[in-house]
């Protein structure tokens, strides 16, 4: 069994595409293809089940994906042990982020990985699920590090290591009722019409939560994948929303006012890594280096954070 023909079922099996595997694989599609046929014909049975809408795994299919993920996951892991005698550090690193991060020069940290270790191979990707998405890809190994907010119930399998926190503040369009005042209370905000991230989104969850505590309820009309566009809908009228700082871009036509009451909400942002599987050499060498581009702003949040996961 070819080793490459796992790498590409898995890619296949994570991405539910073969034109998506193709790209984050870097080959044409009809390789992709082919690897998946041989591998089919070997095993004797189909294990990928193609229709004109999806992909999607077979019984055996399923059965193999975290065995193949196993396999794979020792391979690195050979050759990571092997660079460490070599004294070189090299491999793959697979990193998941959300929409935008920001806060975070990541281009520059990437480069100076790129430039110091050149053997290293680079994997972003971006999971329109927010932080849950990312959690579970850590957990189920897609990813060997995220950067990401709230964990949701995958928060005990992973370690979280915090690295900058941000209040919440609330936007509202300059003719709103309440663009005079400096702050506002989440009481008051009830029967307000919410423009919000996708549910599973670490923002949302903070809110989410902040209102459920307060006993409150509140509409959520307009859900969107970029914190980067909120705005652009506050503005037009369309409802206020609860944003984190790093989002909460503001111009002539809108207002931001901070949340009293509310505890101090605020949203934080973690590099999490599995609890069960050791990091190979390269991710811990980015790990590093993400901490480090950080403490030119520093932050008195910034912490190794385990409470998140009880």
């Amino acid at each position: 069994m070819d080793l490459r023909h796992l790498e590409y079922f898995v890619a296949v099996a994570e991405e539910r595409s073969f034109t998506r595997a193709a790209s984050r694989l870097h080959v044409v599609q009809s390789a992709v293809s082919a690897a998946i046929k041989t591998l089919e014909r070997e095993l004797r049975i189909e294990i990928l089940r193609r229709t004109s809408r999806e992909v999607a795994l077979t019984e055996a299919g399923a059965v193999l994906l975290p065995r193949a993920q196993a396999i794979l996951d020792s391979v690195r892991a050979a050759t990571d042990a092997i660079d460490g005698v070599r004294g070189t550090v090299g491999g793959e690193v697979r990193l998941g982020l959300m929409s935008s991060v920001p806060w975070l020069d990541l281009p520059t940290v990437l480069g100076r990985m790129h430039a110091e270790h050149p053997e290293v191979r680079l994997r972003l990707s971006h999971r329109p699920g927010g932080s849950r998405e990312l959690a579970a890809a850590v957990v189920a190994g897609e990813v060997d590090l995220a950067i990401l907010s709230e964990p949701g119930p995958f928060g005990r399998k992973l370690r979280l290591t915090e690295l900058k926190s941000f209040p919440m503040r609330l936007l509202v369009p300059a003719a709103h009722p309440l663009a005079g005042r400096r702050s506002v209370r989440l009481d008051e905000l009830e029967g307000e019409t919410f423009v919000d991230f996708s549910e599973g989104f670490g923002s949302r969850a903070v809110v989410d939560r902040a209102f459920a505590s307060a006993d409150r309820t509140r509409n959520v009309s307009i859900e969107l994948g970029d914190g980067r566009v909120v705005t652009d809908y506050v503005r037009q009228g369309l409802g206020i929303a609860i944003l984190p700082s790093a989002f909460a871009q503001t111009d002539p036509a809108v207002r931001s006012l901070a949340l009293t009451g509310s505890g101090g909400l605020s949203w934080r942002m973690c590099l999490a890594a599995p609890r069960d599987r050791q990091l190979g050499t390269a991710a811990q060498v980015l790990s590093t280096m993400v901490l480090e581009a950080l403490e030119s702003h520093p932050n008195p949040a910034l912490s190794s954070n385990d409470s998140w996961t009880r």
